[in-house]
């Protein structure tokens, strides 16, 4: 009988309690056909069967009871924490903590908008900004694509950020085109609204909130590099362009960490520099100003490098559909390269270009991708998983809003459904892997943990997040954790909460 309590017992521990249960159900029906008179036996078996479920009560009591230790030594003040862990195997709930308050999501959100992009687009889908002549003038028509010019995507497979400039003037010249009148950049697949009334005003020239453009370039930013060069500080630009105007106010220091920091003038492309240099500093990301018109000013720019007379004028607007456009080049980039600048490296851009690309295509044109757009289409994304109203606000596709609201039983359900799906797999690869790459490469990089978490991040003042699976030792286990009004702990307590699902399935 001892061999049996200890089978079963370790049962219990490695499986859901309702597969418990049935395990010593069949047990208990053998035992009873065996010794159907004895009510000795009969009645020990039972006292067994009671005892064994006793002691897997408190294994799974001991998980919980766990959870709840770190939830509550962060929830004592004002810490709002909220957890939600499914089973994907079953879609059993192992534990939940506050799972219907929605909360303030910050990043996470950009889960939600990557799974109803995935949703509506499709995973076949690729962003194709098209380049052509149209009678006399060079022509670019953008696709939304978010991808153009990212330095981070050249740089991770080794070539030249700036080879889409170099190439159009090659096949310029392929198609002996050697002048041009204008430079026309349509830009209407998305609306004129580039950036978001919710977004703190303060931080508008901040990469993380750039402008959002039916052509994007570089991130919509350029890179001001400051060095001390004798008594004064020399600024140069990356990518060098007379698109924006640099004042220099930096002064150079002898001791001390470099504290340069940009300024840019509201609706304008001039760029303050202030601060104190004393070497080469760190490049300080600025967000421009009219992202469609950088990128059209940056080819303008190459061409003439390249000897292409531009008789003209660089334009912004709407090409009309059929009209005489001779195909120069296509420029693809896959939904899964943007995916995974969303959310293995948190880029907002991207995010806001995903939600705008889905509403664009739920118009009748495929044009004018905007914010009230995306809202209505990821809302009813949501809604299409039984997702109550109720349980979710949407405001932007980012997180950088602080309207945004989700709960995470809305962050559970999407990642189960993401985890059904055919192209989970390949999802799965578009997040941050723990101690590996992206966003929390620097966390879970203990043996035990490493490679086993894959996550979506969330911060903004005061909130911090954290979503996705962790592979334990019983299987997958899916979570989703937003805490508000975060202290310096919280990212810790965070942690340990995944890092316990993992102990503690076993």
């Amino acid at each position: 009988m001892k061999r049996i309590l200890a089978t079963s017992k370790n049962v219990i521990c490695h499986c859901e309690r309702s597969e418990a249960i049935s395990f010593l159900s069949e047990k208990l029906r053998l035992l009873r056909r065996c010794a159907p008179r004895n009510d000795i036996i009969r009645g020990g078996i039972l006292f067994i069967f009671a005892l064994v479920l006793t002691a897997g009560g408190v294994c799974f009591a001991d998980l919980g009871g766990r959870l709840d230790s770190i939830v509550s030594s962060q929830t004592g003040g004002k810490v709002r924490f909220a957890v939600h862990v499914i089973n994907p195997a079953t879609g059993a709930v192992i534990f939940s903590r506050n799972a219907s308050t929605p909360l303030i999501p910050a990043s996470n959100m950009k889960l939600i908008t990557s799974a109803a992009a995935l949703e509506y687009l499709g995973g076949g889908f690729f962003y194709q900004t098209r380049v052509g002549i149209v009678g006399d003038s060079l022509v670019v028509i953008g696709s939304g694509d978010p991808m153009l010019g990212d330095k981070a995507t050249a740089e991770k497979n080794g070539f030249d950020p700036r080879w889409m400039l170099k190439d159009i003037s090659q096949q310029l010249y392929a198609a002996n085109v050697t002048a041009i009148t204008d430079i026309i950049i349509d830009s209407s697949i998305f609306d004129d609204e580039r950036v978001h009334p919710s977004w703190s005003k303060d931080e508008l020239n901040r990469w993380y909130a750039c402008q959002i453009s039916g052509v994007n370039y570089n991130g919509n930013c350029i890179e001001v590099i400051a060095e001390a060069i004798g008594s004064r500080v020399e600024l140069t630009l990356d990518p060098q362009t007379s698109f924006v105007e640099l004042i220099n106010k930096c002064t150079v220091s002898s001791k001390g960490p470099d504290t340069v920091w940009c300024s840019r003038q509201a609706g304008s492309n001039v760029i303050t520099v202030l601060g104190t240099c004393n070497k080469e500093c760190q490049p300080v990301r600025v967000a421009i100003d009219r992202p469609a018109a950088f990128f059209g000013y940056l080819l303008a720019e190459e061409l003439k490098r390249s000897g292409i007379t531009i008789r003209g004028k660089l334009l912004e607007k709407e090409i009309p559909a059929g009209g005489q456009f001779k195909m120069v080049a296509i420029y693809r980039s896959s939904i899964w390269d943007v995916f995974e600048r969303c959310n293995k490296d948190s880029l907002g851009m991207a995010a806001e270009s995903l939600l705008k690309t889905a509403a664009a295509s739920k118009q009748p044109n495929g044009k004018g991708g905007s914010w009230q757009g995306g809202q209505e289409v990821i809302g009813q994304y949501l809604m299409s998983l039984g997702i109550s109203p109720d349980q979710f606000v949407i405001d932007d596709g980012s997180g950088l809003s602080e309207k945004n609201r989700l709960t995470t039983n809305v962050l559970g359900a999407v990642l189960l459904k993401l985890y059904r799906d055919p192209d989970w797999t390949r999802f799965k690869q578009t997040l941050a892997v723990g101690g590996t790459d992206g966003t929390i490469d620097k966390w879970f990089n203990e043996p035990k943990y490493k490679g086993k978490v894959f996550a979506k991040t969330g911060y903004i003042e005061g909130v911090k997040s954290l979503s996705g699976v962790c592979s334990t030792p019983a299987g997958d286990r899916i979570f989703s954790i937003i805490t508000n009004n975060a202290n310096g702990a919280t990212r810790q307590a965070i942690n340990d909460v995944v890092k316990t699902l993992i102990d503690e399935s076993k």
